[in-house]
């Protein structure tokens, strides 16, 4: 029988998000001047206040304040009557020294000695339902929501739109997991004020389904195009009325938004968010590197889905184990056992071999931090960053390295394929 299956996303206007971007912003400040920081930052975002804390490690001195009001601005949170807004707003920052307990379980006299950063499980997941190999649920939630954004950037034809949004989507499947179409689409967005509600709400609707949702389809391949249909049950701002939204409608923190940035439901999820943590934690770049592993073996063809685990103990170098379930989808004679052997033999998980892979020690993190950390485009660029003695620093790098199908070949040949 036919079921049901829903994701969601939320933009980078969300004041969950907007935690996630001010914390990551920091990540990258710190990488850029002193590769080799620790750091976990947490950023609380509330009525015209943000607030910083955690703990850091690091021969670098950053303008903090400054870092919070050019993410906040760069969102589009620039108006007073928002009621946060990066010029005006508060920033209070209680950031202090990391712990020499928990250093002394990573820092090792050799680098390839370094012990992960905390203890814990961490899991990657992909489907070849999508080319981006992610849940079709959450890809089409991501870009939903980076399409209305672009629309509120362009200020034309949706010109009334504030950064704060949500999107929802219900696909139907089939019985042997082939996407069948769209159930059920729901936007949520925060909007200018209009001076008659039931108006506003037609408006809102009429230019969602007529303008936002066709240029997300004509993006999508042919194949995905194919599910939208007339029959789309659409739920536009169902509340009625979104004009206070933000950290003044919600207060945002760091790391609240964790499924949203991996894999909306799918696979599983162990618990521990990515934003505001240097690659040492490996709550962080063991999701990267699982990712990478489970990207590689469906596009391998070893399997349609795969799911893959990692586990570490904080301070030691070697994980506990590695888990993989490819859900039956394995076209030859292989058990999943099996198949994790293998896999702990094709790529090394060590913590400080994950960085080396995967190049976590540069300022690739403020691009991760809205709009899902899995599933998105790898790319060089450049980026500039400065320090309040007016030094600055140019740098050329690369963005989600874990989504790269580097391994391809080596798994081809390791599984005789």
């Amino acid at each position: 029988m036919a079921y049901l299956f829903t994701s969601e996303s939320v933009s980078e206007g969300h004041p969950d998000k907007v935690a996630d971007q001010i914390s990551d912003a920091l990540i990258d400040n710190f990488l850029a001047f002193d590769k080799n920081s620790k750091v976990a930052c947490e950023t609380l975002v509330t009525t015209g206040q943000v607030i910083l804390a955690g703990e850091v490690k690091s021969q670098t001195y950053l303008d903090v304040q400054k870092i919070a009001r050019d993410t906040i601005n760069r969102i589009g949170y620039t108006k007073g009557e928002y009621m946060f807004d990066g010029n005006s707003c508060g920033v209070l920052s209680a950031i202090h020294e990391q712990s020499d307990d928990i250093n002394r379980g990573v820092d090792r006299a050799t680098k390839e000695q370094q012990g992960a950063g905390d203890q814990g499980m961490m899991f990657g997941y992909a489907t070849n339902e999508t080319e981006n190999f992610m849940p079709l649920a959450l890809d089409l939630s991501h870009r939903i929501l980076k399409e209305l954004a672009d629309l509120r950037r362009e200020n034309k034809d949706i010109p009334y739109l504030r950064p704060d949004s949500k999107s929802q989507v219900t696909i139907e499947y089939s019985d042997d997991n082939v996407p069948q179409r769209i159930d059920a689409i729901v936007v949520s967005t925060q909007h200018d004020d209009f001076a008659d509600d039931d108006t506003m709400l037609a408006k809102i609707r009429k230019d969602i389904v007529e303008i936002l949702i066709p240029r997300v389809a004509s993006k999508l391949p042919e194949s995905i195009q194919a599910l939208f249909n007339s029959d789309i049950k659409y739920h536009i701002n169902p509340t009625g009325k979104f004009v206070i939204g933000g950290p003044h409608g919600d207060t945002g923190l760091t790391g609240r938004k964790i499924i949203v940035d991996t894999y909306g439901g799918k696979g599983a999820h162990g618990g521990g968010a990515f934003s505001g943590k240097d690659p040492s934690k490996v709550d962080r770049s063991a999701a990267y590197a699982t990712r990478h592993i489970a990207k590689n073996l469906v596009a391998a063809g070893v399997a349609d889905e795969v799911l893959v685990q990692v586990s570490y103990a904080i301070g030691v170098v070697e994980p506990m184990g590695i888990f993989i379930n490819t859900y039956g989808t394995c076209p030859f004679n292989m058990t999943d056992g099996e198949i994790a052997n293998m896999v702990s033999n094709i790529f090394d998980m060590r913590p400080f071999a994950i960085e080396e892979r995967l190049k976590l020690r540069a300022p690739i993190y403020s691009e991760t931090a809205a709009y899902g950390h899995m599933g998105r485009k790898n790319e060089t660029v450049t980026k500039t960053f400065s320090q309040p003695n007016g030094e600055s620093i140019t740098l050329d790098v690369e963005l989600f390295t874990w989504e790269k199908l580097d391994y391809v070949n080596k798994v081809k040949e390791a599984f005789g394929l």
